[in-house]
């Protein structure tokens, strides 16, 4: 390929991902206005309590990214 064919391939590349944003930037604008601004729905929505979780939950549990507590990452 020659210089000129690799910029004119850049170029529709180019104008390909400018379309592409703009219609996702479209899409996001619509979306954004058919929410509500209350909120979520109160039927989706999950209470989670206030208190202390059970510490015997945790004892088997490995560190999450980190491994068992008693062996080292490699």
């Amino acid at each position: 390929m020659s210089l000129q064919d690799d910029l004119s391939a850049v170029r529709r590349n180019l104008d390909e991902l400018t379309r592409k944003v703009e219609r996702l930037e479209q899409q996001a604008a619509r979306q954004k206005s058919s929410t509500t601004a209350a909120g979520p729905e109160p039927s989706r929505m999950v209470t989670v309590p206030d208190t202390p979780y059970d510490s015997s939950l945790w004892t088997d549990s490995d560190d999450e990214g980190l491994g068992a507590r008693d062996r080292r990452a490699p």
